[in-house]
Formats: structure tokens, sequence, C-alpha cells
């Protein structure tokens, strides 16, 4: 998808890592949230209240996720969900562009 319709904006950025991570929440009609952000080259680790699903736009990445011994890489587009209550860890190795799904459950 490369716009949303009919959604509430919120300004404020999410700055995380001394803004090597940043990202914007966008509200949908429907109470539905989701990120839309930048990651810099770097390593992090970052935890879930909420199932998330992680779209990759551009970027080369690799992503440990909760359970697994083994990185998965992605180089350009791709995506990985987190489960709720969960960490996961980042591996960034190129700017990347990404939208993150907040699920309910």
């Amino acid at each position: 998808m490369s716009q949303f319709n009919n959604v509430t904006v919120q300004t404020k950025a999410n700055i995380y890592f001394d803004g090597k991570v940043t990202s914007r929440t966008v509200v949908f009609a429907d109470g539905t949230k989701k990120t839309l952000g930048i990651m810099l080259p770097g390593e992090y680790e970052f935890g879930t209240d909420t199932k998330e699903i992680m779209e990759i736009q551009a970027g080369e990445l690799k992503v440990l996720l909760p359970g697994s011994s083994e990185w998965s890489h992605i180089n350009g587009t791709g995506e990985f969900t987190v489960p709720a209550g969960a960490k996961f860890k980042l591996e960034i190795q190129t700017v990347t562009d990404y939208i993150c799904s907040y699920v309910a459950e």
C-alpha cells in the first residue's frame, strides 16, 4: 500500500535510541494504529505489548525473533511478525524504512 486515506497522524515523534530510530503514529477511523518510521544503522532490542507486524519498505537488516536462534535477513522489502509480550533484536545495516502495525488479539 503506497498511501493511507482518512487517518489521523500524531505530530509528536516517537524517538528511540538517541534518535537512531524514529516514527510517527497513524490512527485509522476504526481505532487501529500503525507507526511509520526510519531506523539508522545499529543494533537494537525492542519489546512488544501487542502483536506487531513489521513491514520493511526499504533497507537491509537482520532480525532475531523470540524463540529463534537463527537471524533472518531482509534486503529491500520484507515482513515479520512479533508476538505480544516478546522481545526481538534488530541489526540494521542500511537506513531502513518501516511500517509497524499493532494487532489486537
